[in-house]
């Protein structure tokens, strides 16, 4: 290690830095991702188009996204997969409950 990375990393970090700014900024934009679906399919009531299996991936995913940011204690990751594996679970709950009035 050379002496200006040995001391970046003794430095007393803020309350907030700048990464993490940055990383809760990149978590709350992610996290809006799914609303304007959620929102769409809940007034629509129209699920013809939802892709199931993409939606069991994203919650699978969000999940072990979860787990990882728990055991890393990275709360960015933390808040934005669980708000995504939330609204990805209405999705799938809307997929079942609305495909019965599209027969």
């Amino acid at each position: 290690m050379n002496e200006s990375t040995n001391q970046r990393i003794n430095q007393p970090t803020n309350l907030m830095d700048t990464t993490e700014v940055i990383g809760h900024i990149g978590s709350a934009l992610s996290s809006l991702t799914f609303i304007p679906q959620v929102v769409h399919t809940w007034k629509t009531k129209s699920v013809k188009d939802l892709n199931l299996f993409m939606i069991l991936i994203v919650f699978v995913s969000t999940i072990i996204w979860v787990v990882y940011g728990v055991l890393k204690g990275i709360l960015p990751v933390i808040i934005c997969n669980s708000i995504i594996c939330v609204l990805s679970m209405v999705l799938i709950y809307f997929k079942f409950r609305f495909s019965n009035r599209q027969s």
